[in-house]
């Protein structure tokens, strides 16, 4: 039996909220992970996208990411991974990095066996990118296929990519596709092919209220996938339905009814009542020990009855993020707004900041300034039109740990849900 652990959208370095505490959950979240890995003795971990938030970490976090890399390579346990649409698919990846450092491998169309596990990789494409792809990929003897990627898949929700074309179109046979991108945990079967999300790792918006997670994958005679949650950090929801005349107290009072100590706290107030200054809310949560507090009046979008409420965002900043991704820019652009919307620099130090990026980015040519359709096509960020990717270090149909048959791990695992009881 092959056992790996399939995880992403880690989105480690996320400072959300503007907090130094949250930026940190994001890391531990991933350190989590692999405990777990190295404690259960996996074959793998199974990145499938966006093990940043920016694609260009701070020091910080990279370092707390090679530490826990380090500790996974010296249990002796493969580190497998795609690139998801927050690191942009363009040129040179920390992924990259990470293989030469012999900490990490990147997939792609050749297969990395693992036992007698075929894996392979597909990094996000953008959707202007996605007609000229023929999913052209390398045979190999291993007995189980699986594919590896990220983006919005079919059947769930929010997908722009279409399952049933590219198992249609694969030159090999898939038993599975394990994805990230889409932060909800799911499972479905496609024909006879099982295609699951894992999920994130820590709750990159309010509306992820679900226990964050990842899964197990066991492969035999099949595939088998479970799930496991994580200790995150606590977000309590509190729900406040307020009648005419019913105002800041009311709220106080709901609020007060829970625990409160060190939880991202988020305040949401139907109903009609009084007007509520959010900032007194979120100051009463606080002084009770909150860590962060946000609220959500929905009395305001209802004010106009006769307005139709469109696409509702829960965090502006993941939707901004989503958006620049689809827009496929150049990445002289992308830097400018890194360095814009990132709250790295200081706003009186952005415009100079800008104009050093710009400067430096005349020097690598015109390429840098071109936008992704405009880009060649044949770079090494994906399987390309011609199904073909340039060589890279440590590619190969190799098996990992010197293809040494590891004791069979126990397949029910306490706390996990079978694949039935996961749908």
């Amino acid at each position: 039996m092959t056992r790996v652990i399939h995880t992403g959208d880690t989105h480690i370095g996320y400072r959300q909220y503007h907090s130094p505490e949250r930026r940190a959950d994001f890391l531990s979240a991933f350190e989590a992970v692999i405990s777990a890995a190295i404690e259960d003795d996996v074959d793998a971990v199974i990145h499938a996208g966006d093990l940043f938030h920016d694609r260009r970490p701070d020091l910080q976090d990279l370092l707390g990411t090679l530490s826990v890399l380090r500790r996974l390579n010296d249990a002796a346990i493969p580190f497998l991974a795609v690139v998801g649409n927050h690191e942009s698919t363009r040129s040179g990846q920390w992924l990259d990095l990470f293989e030469r450092l012999g900490l990490a491998t990147r997939l792609g169309s050749t297969p990395v066996q693992v036992n007698d596990v075929a894996f392979y990789g597909l990094d996000h494409v953008p959707p202007s990118r996605r007609d000229d792809l023929t999913y052209q990929f390398d045979r190999c003897e291993a007995t189980h296929n699986i594919l590896v990627s990220h983006g919005l898949f079919t059947p769930f929700a929010y997908a722009d990519w279409e399952t049933e074309h590219v198992l249609e179109a694969a030159t090999v046979e898939f038993d599975a596709v394990l994805l990230g991108d889409n932060h909800a945990p799911g499972v479905e079967q496609v024909d006879d092919t099982w295609v699951t999300y894992c999920g994130s790792t820590e709750r990159a918006s309010a509306s992820e209220e679900a226990p964050r997670g990842y899964n197990i994958i066991s492969v035999t005679d099949g595939v088998d996938i479970r799930r496991r949650t994580l200790d995150t950090r606590t977000f309590v929801f509190v729900d406040v339905q307020l009648g005419e005349n019913e105002g800041i107290d009311r709220v106080r009072e709901q609020v007060s009814q829970h625990e409160l100590t060190d939880a991202v706290v988020i305040v949401r107030i139907d109903g009609s009542g009084e007007p509520i200054a959010p900032a007194d809310v979120e100051s009463h949560a606080v002084e009770h020990g909150a860590l962060i507090a946000r609220v959500t009046d929905n009395r305001d979008r209802a004010a106009d009855a006769g307005r139709e409420i469109g696409v509702e965002f829960a965090d502006p900043d993941a939707a901004v993020d989503t958006r620049i991704g689809e827009l496929g820019l150049s990445e002289a652009a992308q830097d400018i707004d890194e360095a814009v919307r990132a709250s790295k620099v200081a706003d009186s130090n952005v415009r100079s900041l800008v104009k050093e990026q710009i400067t430096d980015r005349l020097d690598d040519g015109l390429s840098a300034f071109m936008g992704v359709s405009e880009s060649d096509p044949n770079r090494s960020d994906t399987v390309d039109a011609s199904g073909e990717q340039p060589e890279q270090e440590n590619k190969g149909s190799v098996k990992l740990n010197g293809n040494v048959e590891k004791t069979e791990q126990k397949q029910d695992v306490d706390g996990q849900a079978s694949m039935e009881e996961y749908r």
